[in-house]
């Protein structure tokens, strides 16, 4: 049996674990950081020893922590690596995350780690296949019935479950409207993803779009 780790962060991660479980046969295990944050932590290893956190979400196949603190987060990516996590994925993109220092801790204990400012981005990959087939850059299969959309089946989406809450309300929607539809009800969804500018949510607005696109497309 495939499992998660998911370290949460105040309410990042938590919409996720909801996901895991309402969305995949995975187990899910999890540890909680605090939402407040030190600016510098002068000694993470330490600072995490207080945390006291769950020490099974570092047996997990695939480990995702939205610590989103760059002195914090090489010390959880070290803690997992010497644990034997495959893979390690970190949202919140590189403002947050040292990516040098986490591409030498994966070098150094041969663990596959992906930094993504928005985590619909995320391709399949093998080094976690099976997390990477549920979740991340968005898949659909469309069903339609005279110019109408009947039916949406989501293989693969984003970890907030947006994707799922969009083909639900894709549904009865003429094909003609579907992509520019489906851009918008991602970006009225309650994503976490950055608003106002460019990228983060209208990133992934455009990705859903051209998702639904694909799929029509493939069904034609």
């Amino acid at each position: 049996m495939t499992t998660i780790g998911v370290i949460t962060r105040g309410k990042y991660g938590r919409r996720f674990i909801e996901s895991i479980l309402s969305k995949t046969g995975f187990d899910v295990v999890s540890a909680d950081l605090p939402e407040i944050l030190p600016n510098f932590i002068e000694d993470p290893a330490l600072f995490l020893v207080k945390q006291n956190l769950n020490k099974e979400v570092f047996k997990a196949d695939t480990l995702i922590t939205y610590s989103m603190h760059p002195d914090i987060t090489p010390e959880i990516a070290k803690r997992a690596g010497k644990s034997g996590v495959r893979a390690l994925i970190v949202p919140g993109g590189a403002s947050r995350a040292p990516v040098c220092e986490l591409d030498e801790i994966s070098r150094q204990y041969g663990m596959y780690i992906e930094v993504d400012d928005i985590c619909c981005t995320l391709k399949q990959n093998p080094a976690a296949p099976e997390f990477t087939s549920k979740f991340g850059s968005p898949v659909l299969e469309i069903n339609t019935r005279d110019g109408i959309i009947v039916d949406v089946n989501v293989i693969r989406g984003a970890p907030c479950g947006s994707t799922w809450q969009m083909a639900e309300k894709l549904i009865g929607t003429a094909i003609s409207d579907a992509p520019a539809r489906a851009g918008l009800l991602i970006q009225q969804y309650p994503c976490r993803a950055v608003r106002g500018q460019l990228g983060g949510i209208h990133e992934s607005a455009q990705i859903h779009k051209n998702a639904v696109k694909n799929a029509l497309d493939k069904g034609d």
